[in-house]
């Protein structure tokens, strides 16, 4: 973790992070995060990592969320249209769902990735 810290990713409710969850949080970031950051030259925020199940269903994730897992982040940054188009250039990703002020990223570390864009207005 060049450019993030764990506790970023941490769920907001308190609790502690499964290791397996972890260990998807810390690909996530070698893999995409990092790499993206490190092209874009700015920080990147983290509006939501790790999500325990409770927690998840309190601000409405979808039932099989990848935050569940540790596979997802939602990032901005100044500049979201640069961010999403960095992360698609890079490639390295399972799924990015553009929001208005934000962009969901997922990795899974253990099986193939989908390279799927989606849009929510």
């Amino acid at each position: 973790m060049k450019y993030f810290k764990m506790n970023e990713f941490e769920c907001k409710d308190g609790c502690q992070m499964p290791a397996e969850a972890r260990a998807n949080i810390l690909a996530l970031v070698e893999k995409v995060l990092d790499p993206v950051r490190e092209r874009l030259g700015k920080a990147i925020y983290v509006n939501s990592g790790y999500r325990c199940p409770k927690h998840n269903l309190k601000v409405g994730g979808a039932k099989a969320s990848q935050h569940m897992k540790g596979e997802a982040a939602d990032i901005r940054c100044e500049d979201n249209e640069q961010l999403k188009r960095l992360i698609k250039e890079q490639g390295v990703f399972d799924q990015m769902i553009v929001y208005p002020t934000f962009v969901h990223v997922s990795y899974k570390r253990v099986s193939g990735n989908r390279h799927q864009v989606l849009k929510k207005v």
